[in-house]
């Protein structure tokens, strides 16, 4: 399409999909590194803590087989080696991070739910923190009929919450916590030490969703990733038409 020719590395399924769904935009695809690639797509976020491309691959390798001027695209791309090429970044993009956030929390909420014995109406939950993820998650389950609290440190934030119809607690002194079933947090700073979750309710499902884990407990749920793992479907879709609309704004 208009001269477009893409390469995809590493090997993740989301990955697979976007690639499945720009070959139905009419976008043509290369099975291998190539002089007239004019975008390389990577999966997202892109790297490995070692600096590999997710799913396999080394950047500098890949690279080397692609023209100077060819534009990298994935998620939190910063990279020596791609020092000095064109880049976009999905996870800097406003609109694919809102987006991915719903998904997180759809996700997350499906994780919970294979855990429960019971049903999500009038079940009590706490979400810790009101950013991205515990707007999506606070609205998600509350159409489900949910009895939702969201803590929030923010006086600010609180007084918003209240007037959606919310309970709230503050972060930084919670209460109650015997009462809830379910316990989500987004928070990436120790909100829940260990003495703190004596007091839950022995059932009490407890998923982190933080990079750096906010409750300190031996049967947290670590849910990381949950898009890729549990809607890479819905994953691709969303990488391939950030990056026909970001194609589309840089024309």
């Amino acid at each position: 399409m208009n001269g477009i020719r893409i390469y995809c590395a590493g090997n993740t399924p989301a990955l697979a999909f976007a690639r499945q769904n720009l070959i139905r935009q009419g976008f043509e695809i290369t099975p291998q590194p190539a002089p007239d690639v004019t975008h390389l797509l990577l999966p997202v976020p892109s790297f490995e803590a070692d600096g590999r491309i997710r799913g396999g691959g080394i950047p500098a390798h890949i690279l080397a087989d692609l023209p100077e001027k060819v534009t990298v695209v994935g998620g939190n791309i910063r990279s020596l080696s791609l020092h000095g090429y064109s880049t976009m970044d999905l996870l800097q993009d406003a609109q694919y991070v809102a987006a991915n956030a719903a998904i997180t929390a759809d996700c997350a909420i499906r994780v919970a739910r294979e855990r429960m014995n019971g049903v999500w109406c009038k079940c009590p939950v706490l979400i810790i923190g009101w950013g991205r993820i515990g707007k999506c998650l606070a609205d998600q389950l509350k159409a489900l009929g949910a009895d939702v609290t969201v803590a929030a440190r923010k006086e600010a934030d609180l007084s918003i919450l209240r007037a959606l119809g919310y309970w709230t607690e503050n972060s930084l002194n919670l209460n109650g916590l015997s009462r809830y079933r379910v316990i989500f947090n987004t928070v990436p700073s120790v909100v829940l030490t260990k003495e703190r979750c004596k007091e839950c309710d022995p059932e009490c499902i407890k998923i982190e969703l933080a990079s750096k884990p906010g409750i300190e407990d031996s049967n947290v749920i670590s849910a990381l990733g949950l898009p890729a793992k549990y809607a890479p479907e819905t994953s691709g879709k969303l990488i391939a038409d950030t990056f026909v609309r970001l194609l589309q704004e840089r024309s």
